[in-house]
């Protein structure tokens, strides 16, 4: 609870897997709002917080069980409007004297149909253009009696209350989830909903970056500050908004651990160093990271030790930064959502890599964290705004390991060199295509397998490599890239006839989670 400068919005989690898309809708119309699971949210936390309007996101779990999810009684008496998801509604419904039964034939899950009642309701201007809305349901338990004061607005074949509110004291609910791109019209429920509580759009990249530089000041002081640097998106931006407000009190380290990409320490160094003056070490550690990673195979054990040397490494060169007190990382709102789990219990491990670890801790360092009350869209956002060049903002994600999880089995220094090169043909031709932008992530793995081929007149016995390229919306879920032939066939070409060491070129069409997009 950090930013005072706007009107906020809350949203109270109740465990739904997609709350975030909530925030990411509200932060589209120019809205600040938080996510806080619902264990959280107080009596007092609710007079701190003085949300503008307040959102129950939808759950798991059914109002009948033992210890069931619930806001505090005192936020119906904020007197600012209420919006229910799903789960949302049915607790709503049922604090509030309505009444909810359990599914018994009336469960719903996935797309459905809502057609209007008589009555019209402001929350849903621009909606039943054609008598129907297709929307995305997710429920078993449903609401068999609607609490008084409110009314019917729209309704569903498997659920009489689809729609419904008390306009009189702004509370509004909804069965289904109006977050997800399956319920094509939703963007518009929550523009209405955040025009009737008064907001005015006023969260912009422009005035989060003055905000941002100002708290910075005032936190750093005149002391000193060490960035860890990966080139990355994320702590890019992070170091040029840091370096904007304090200046030479900020050094970048640049951890080179020898698994990046074609050219992409020199371009790194290039960019900080010299088109933006930052003072920046680079830390040019493969020989040591390499030579720990030979003959290690297990994917998990690569990373621990990529981790620890990282560590390692980013505490022997910042311990000679005379003075230094606080460590910038580039956490974003994301990481900070789930690091709270819903239930209090301990969250899955998905990205054993993530961050820095123990570092802030074990080096005595207090943390500057300015990204982190933003998504991944609104960091480049704020990028641009700071004059970062297009190839920095729109790069693809890059795993903190690096080529190592790139290359299954083990690593040497060969193996690198022949992914680098592939990897370089396969984004050339993606560019040259005018692909990039239409890709979420894109790159080469580099087999454990050698096959026979025949290249003009002679056997080869070289590696295979396979391409991945993901679209993802939210940035939640991701489906392969539908490639033309040509194209594949032509890449495929490319990269025989230019990379030495590969014969032989598959493309996954396998779709993930981006958690689990990287191939180890």
């Amino acid at each position: 609870m950090t930013n005072r400068a706007h009107d906020r919005l809350l949203i109270i989690d109740f465990g739904s897997q997609v709350t975030q898309l909530i925030a990411r809708r509200l932060r589209e119309l120019g809205v600040y709002c938080e996510i806080h699971p619902y264990q959280n949210v107080t009596d007092a936390f609710l007079s701190e917080f003085a949300p503008k309007a307040v959102i129950f996101s939808g759950g798991p779990a059914s109002v009948f069980a033992e210890g069931a999810p619930r806001p505090p009684e005192s936020v119906y008496a904020l007197g600012v409007p209420i919006l229910g998801i799903c789960y949302g509604q049915q607790v709503m419904m049922q604090m509030l004297g309505g009444h909810v039964e359990r599914g018994h034939g009336t469960a719903e899950f996935g797309r459905a149909f809502v057609t209007p009642a008589a009555e019209k309701l402001p929350l849903l201007e621009g909606w039943f253009a054609e008598d129907r809305e297709q929307v995305w349901m997710s429920h078993g338990d449903h609401v068999s009696k609607i609490a008084p004061g409110f009314r019917v607005y729209g309704t569903s074949p498997n659920a009489p209350f689809a729609i419904t509110g008390d306009p009189a004291r702004n509370f509004y609910a909804v069965q289904f989830h109006p977050e997800v791109h399956h319920t094509p019209n939703g963007a518009r429920l929550y523009e209405n909903f955040v025009k009737l509580a008064g907001f005015t759009g006023d969260w912009t990249m422009g005035a989060y970056r003055d905000e941002a530089i100002k708290k910075i000041r005032q936190q750093v002081g005149d002391k000193k500050v060490i960035c860890g640097l990966s080139g990355g998106v994320d702590s890019s931006v992070a170091a040029v908004l840091i370096h904007e407000a304090i200046g030479d009190q900020l050094t970048c380290v640049f951890v080179d651990h020898g698994l990046l990409r074609l050219n992409e320490a020199d371009e790194v160094v290039s960019m900080f160093r010299d088109n933006y003056n930052i003072p920046l070490i680079h830390a040019d550690e493969s020989e040591l990271f390499l030579g720990e990673l030979d003959g290690v195979s297990d994917p998990e054990t690569k990373r621990k030790i990529i981790g620890r040397l990282f560590i390692d490494v980013f505490q022997k060169h910042a311990n000679a930064i005379e003075g230094a007190e606080f460590l910038a990382q580039g956490t974003l709102y994301p990481d900070v959502i789930e690091s709270v789990s819903f239930s209090g219990g301990p969250s899955v491990t998905i990205k054993s890599h993530h961050n820095v670890g123990g570092l802030p801790e074990k080096m005595g360092l207090k943390l500057v964290e300015p990204l982190r009350e933003l998504f991944k869209d609104e960091v480049r956002a704020l990028g641009r705004e700071l004059g970062l060049p297009d190839s920095f903002i729109g790069r693809h994600p890059f795993p903190g390991p690096g080529l190592a999880i790139r290359c299954p089995g083990e690593i040497t220094r060969d193996k690198l060199e022949i992914l680098r090169k592939a990897d370089a043909v396969y984004i050339d031709q993606i560019r040259k295509h005018g692909l990039y932008d239409e890709i979420w992530q894109a790159f080469v793995a580099i087999l454990p397998v050698r096959t026979v081929g025949v290249m003009g007149d002679g056997r080869t016995y070289d590696y295979a490599c396979a391409l991945r390229a993901v679209t993802s919306v939210d940035g939640m879920t991701a489906d392969y890239y539908p490639f033309s032939h040509d194209f594949l066939g032509e890449t495929a070409t490319r990269i025989i006839n230019e990379v030495q060491g590969i014969n032989r070129v598959t493309y996954d069409v396998t779709s993930k989670p981006p958690g689990t997009i990287e191939w180890e």
